[in-house]
């Protein structure tokens, strides 16, 4: 249905819709059907739908055609956002936008003398976003003078209105998406506007209502997610829990802090119902919108939870619910280049087989014979297939897979991504991973623990993401090996690390109470007689293990 309002004209806000919760905000219109559109596209900008929240903003407008807020929001929910910013539009998607924003945001100051003053001034700030309806060479100085403009907002009506402190903290984030904290360690980048934020958001959430309002509690986990301590957000992802129920974004969003500290069960369910919302949403809306690269988000997210929960059928089925979903045509979509941001979700699956050791299916399973089309997929199937080989010691055949997978990969480009990561970069992961394994089964150990380590190494540089990038952690097989050939001290270091439990590893890289380090870390504990420790361990263990579908034995299944 979004697809075609502009051109089907006014739909009446009574007919069935989503359930998008409570928020509101009154806006300057008589206009029931228009009030009620322009609640629901806000609540869908919240949601980080913007393509959905511009066509309701577009009813707005097709309702009340003087309603200046409905203008000010097809404007502001057709351009950048936090997980795409202008320079991640293709041309055409550029083009169309930035001339739509521009257009909608110069009518919407036609139309302020009717509007309050809350309602000019955000009108007023949005126009320094869309300078012109031609993109500029550089987008710096407008993401700036917005983000300078709604600061101004935010000084004058941001003590009491909720909206104000979202969207003012939404313009600050977007002056440095991402990058709020230094990577390696999570302290605040102080280039950034982060300790402003943070006072934004802090400072609304003592507000009455802000335990109900879907931008702020989405905004303030993304401002700590990425901090050393994202645990401060956990109040606010449990009270954003199912407050906007058919939004599939906000039902995923806590899942962010519920795997950073280690509760990969609460995260599964919290994917589960994302991706149930979602396959709503497709059933309705159809692929062919770059909402579903957020919808692979929420299944990436529900697989990853039950990976590092130990639940192969939740990861599997998941996995299938997923696959159903990609179709051919989505892919071949020029713009936005389909491709390039959805066609990795395909090679899931091989992650999935790798850390459940299912190396029979690994071995089985089929080759996309689109090798261009599916690059990624089929790179990482003969990852697949070789660690397959490896861990059943036929080497003759994780030789050939090796060299196949090395040749797929060097024909993966550089614009696939599994945002915000390079695929190619994951690929380096892969390859290291990959010569760590067959080597070790050579028995050539000295240089299989150097490719293990190297593999080790480029996991955790890549870039922040949740799940993270790479969705075996590294140091799980390695572990495992050092473990099988007596090392165990070595083995103890990195499952601790794995584990957070010693500060050498960034908080992003650590995966607290994860069945697989707590089973390897146990085994070194008694096995080094630090017995004490091993009955605390044991506890947390037990706990993992009533969790997990299957038999966790070492945290690696390429441990014989």
């Amino acid at each position: 249905m979004a697809l075609t309002w502009e051109k089907a004209g006014k739909v009446a806000a009574s007919e069935p819709y989503y359930d998008l919760g409570e928020h509101t905000r009154t806006i300057s219109t008589s206009n029931g059907d228009a009030q009620t559109w322009f609640n629901r596209g806000l609540n869908w900008a919240y949601s980080f739908n913007h393509q959905e929240s511009a066509a309701c903003f577009e009813q707005v407008i097709a309702h009340d055609p003087e309603c200046a807020m409905g203008y000010w929001g097809v404007a502001f929910a057709s351009g950048p956002n936090y997980n795409k910013v202008w320079r991640a539009f293709d041309k055409r998607g550029l083009t169309v936008s930035l001339a739509k924003c521009h257009t909608y945001s110069r009518k919407a100051e036609e139309l302020i003398s009717t509007a309050t003053p809350v309602e000019q001034a955000l009108v007023g700030a949005l126009a320094h976003r869309f300078p012109s309806a031609e993109a500029p060479n550089d987008f710096t100085p407008s993401v700036r003078a917005y983000a300078d403009a709604m600061r101004q907002v935010h000084r004058r009506f941001g003590e009491q209105d909720l909206d104000v402190i979202a969207l003012a903290a939404d313009a600050l984030m977007n002056m440095a998406p991402w990058t709020l904290y230094q990577a390696q360690t999570g302290e605040p980048n102080l280039n950034t506007p982060v300790l402003e934020i943070r006072a934004f958001l802090e400072r609304g959430m003592m507000l009455p209502g802000a335990r109900r309002h879907p931008g702020v509690l989405h905004m303030y986990i993304h401002l700590v997610e990425m901090s050393k301590t994202p645990e401060m957000a956990v109040k606010a992802a449990d009270q954003l829990r199912d407050l906007v129920p058919d939004a599939g974004h906000l039902l995923h969003m806590p899942s962010h802090i519920d795997l950073l500290v280690g509760d990969y069960r609460r995260a599964l369910h919290s994917n589960l119902k994302a991706t149930i919302a979602d396959d709503k949403y497709y059933a309705r809306e159809g692929g062919k919108n770059f909402y579903s690269f957020y919808r692979m988000h929420n299944y990436h997210s529900l697989i990853y939870a039950a990976m590092m929960a130990g639940q192969a059928q939740a990861a599997l089925e998941a996995t299938s619910r997923m696959e159903a979903t990609i179709t051919e045509d989505m892919l071949l979509m020029d713009s936005p280049p389909m491709a390039n941001w959805l066609e990795f979700f395909k090679s899931v699956r091989v992650h999935v087989l790798v850390r459940f050791g299912m190396w029979d299916e690994l071995k089985k399973l089929p080759v996309p014979k689109n090798k261009e089309l599916y690059c990624v997929t089929v790179a990482m199937t003969h990852y697949g297939k070789a660690v397959a080989y490896a861990a059943t010691n036929d080497l003759a055949n994780a030789d050939r897979e090796r060299d196949i997978f090395r040749d797929a990969a060097s024909r993966v480009p550089p614009t696939r991504i599994d945002f915000p990561n390079k695929v190619v970069d994951e690929l380096g992961v892969a390859t290291a991973m990959l010569d760590g394994e067959i080597e070790y089964r050579r028995g050539n150990y000295k240089v299989a623990f150097e490719s293990l380590r190297l593999a080790v190494a480029r996991d955790d540089s890549l870039l922040y993401s949740e799940p993270w990038g790479w969705m075996l952690p590294t140091r799980h097989p390695y572990a495992a090996l050092l473990l099988e050939q007596g090392q165990v001290e070595d083995a103890a270091e990195l499952y601790a690390e794995d584990l957070g439990l010693t500060e050498n590893l960034v908080r992003a890289h650590q995966h607290p109470n994860n069945i697989w380090a707590l089973r390897g870390y146990h085994e070194c504990l008694v096995r080094l007689g630090r017995t004490a420790e091993a009955r605390i361990i044991r506890k947390q263990l037990t706990i993992a293990a009533a969790g997990a579908d299957i038999k966790v034995e070492f945290s690696c299944f390429c441990r014989l």
